[in-house]
């Protein structure tokens, strides 16, 4: 008897230890992040899905359903209120693109939109930009 209670006690404390696993890691299809150069050059894979529609304000979209990836012309000013230009590419929320300047070199920015047709961005310096999609 004394033997069973200890083979019982043992079994329930090799049950109660389990081993947690880390999570599986999923592989997408999909970039996690935006970068400036991908305004640059379409893939193979994006030119499948390229899509023009002159009735919506992107230059151009790629990708499926859920995961569109839109390329915008855009506007605006920065902080000092200077007038700045560039072209930028934003999946959901966020993006990033290029500010295009004629007397200084350009700009790499990371883009958040704020309301419809207007972007928060920001460079690697921490200079902000306040951006409308032409």
């Amino acid at each position: 008897m004394k033997s069973k209670i200890t083979l019982f006690a043992f079994v329930l404390l090799f049950l109660s230890c389990k081993r947690e696993l880390p999570p599986p890691e999923i592989k997408s299809f999909y970039k996690e992040v935006i970068t400036p150069d991908d305004r640059k050059v379409i893939t193979p894979q994006e030119a499948k899905t390229y899509h023009v529609d002159t009735e919506y304000q992107y230059e151009y979209r790629t990708g499926n359903s859920g995961h569109y990836e839109y390329n915008y012309d855009v506007k605006g000013v920065n902080t000092k209120g200077d007038s700045v230009y560039g072209n930028i590419n934003v999946e959901g929320k966020y993006g990033a693109g290029i500010l295009l300047f004629d007397t200084i070199n350009d700009i790499e920015i990371n883009t958040e939109w704020i309301d419809y047709g207007k972007l928060k961005a920001t460079d690697k310096t921490g200079n902000e930009y306040y951006l409308k999609v032409e």
